[in-house]
């Protein structure tokens, strides 16, 4: 059964490119395209689409209103199309916290000079977000989730290597696909005396990083900022990994500090959370909580496996509240995830654990 998608712009040469790139996926089919928000919150209502895509600024209305529209008409996937750019950053995230699930830059070259891989990357992103059924609305189901922990966490039993004290010293958390939204409901619920530091890679462009990591710090009890080089980890304070850098963690004891390298260009991920989890397991082998959030691809299962081989604890989110099972699957399918999780109970999983 094919994606069907409709296609949401005001520039008529933007929606034909779209349009070609998709139509060289035998999976997906175009339905329809619309030039404002208005126009495509009338056509959702006629097409029923399997995912919209959607620029922000239009006439008429809006694609952050019209995210909105239709989510509370008529849910549906939606991938936004962004300037990378720090206005274009504030947008997205306004987009993402009213329902869309995914984003990509408006300038394709930004993604890549080759065509064929632009292509290839819009046409999985639309796949991808297609074929899932639309996790549960996190505010309106936190209530009860909070009060049904129980029956909705599995947990799996696992023994430790000898000699793990079980104390933590360090949060560890990688996300992609979703991610901006999963790390808004995990973050945001953690209390001021939260005692750990944390660590956060989600995959994310180097323009929006710091925007968004501002973002949660105003939304948050705790301190949240974009990673610098030498940064010290401290208790209650959030690092977030900066986009197109790599970030490890180095030193020895409680005096722990961040590095930021550049990164390779052999390197898919920018940044990496398999860089990060590897480089914490050799310095805080047995005393880390490494959470993989939802996000497509497999990135962070190596550097848990290596994590939870040290004594430390990896808990994934699981199917139903995901965006996209596939970073929290790998570590399911790996076996080495002590907690499979609804997002809406991580926050105080993680509180009553540490």
């Amino acid at each position: 059964m094919a994606v069907r998608v409709l296609i949401v712009d005001d520039s008529g040469f933007f929606r034909r490119r779209v349009a070609e790139m998709l139509s060289k996926d035998a999976r997906i089919e175009v339905v329809g395209s619309a030039a404002n928000g208005k126009e495509a919150i009338r056509m959702t209502q006629e097409l029923k689409p399997s995912v919209i895509t959607m620029d922000i600024e239009m006439p008429v209305m809006n694609g952050i209103t019209a995210v909105k529209r239709i989510m509370a008409i008529q849910p549906t996937p939606i991938l936004m199309f962004s300037s990378l750019t720090h206005e274009g950053a504030q947008a997205t995230f306004e987009a993402l916290e009213a329902g869309a699930v995914d984003y990509l830059p408006k300038n394709f070259d930004e993604l890549s000079n080759k065509r064929d891989e632009v292509t290839k990357i819009l046409c999985s992103r639309v796949w991808s977000i297609g074929i899932r059924k639309l996790p549960p609305k996190t505010q309106a189901t936190r209530t009860t989730a909070a009060r049904s922990t129980g029956s909705a966490t599995t947990t799996v039993a696992r023994t430790r290597p000898a000699g793990v004290n079980g104390q933590h010293k360090l949060v560890a958390i990688g996300a992609s696909t979703g991610g901006p939204v999963a790390l808004q409901e995990v973050l945001t619920t953690l209390p001021a005396n939260f005692p750990l530091p944390i660590v956060i890679v989600q995959h994310m462009p180097g323009s929006f990083t710091e925007a968004f990591a501002k973002r949660l710090d105003q939304m948050s009890k705790i301190t949240i900022r974009e990673a610098k080089d030498g940064d010290l980890l401290k208790p209650g304070l959030a690092l977030l990994a900066p986009g197109g850098k790599q970030m490890t963690v180095e030193g020895r004891g409680d005096l722990l500090r961040i590095r930021i390298r550049d990164s390779e260009e052999t390197q898919t991920y920018k940044p990496c959370v398999d860089v990060t989890f590897t480089s914490i397991a050799n310095v805080v082998p047995a005393n880390t909580l490494a959470i993989i959030l939802t996000g497509m691809g497999a990135d962070g299962r190596e550097g848990a496996k290596l994590l939870q081989k040290k004594g430390s604890t990896i808990w994934a989110q699981d199917e139903e509240t995901s965006v996209i099972y596939g970073m929290p699957m790998a570590i399911a399918e790996a076996g080495i995830a002590e907690k499979i999780l609804p997002l809406q109970s991580i926050s105080s999983q993680i509180v009553s654990h540490v």
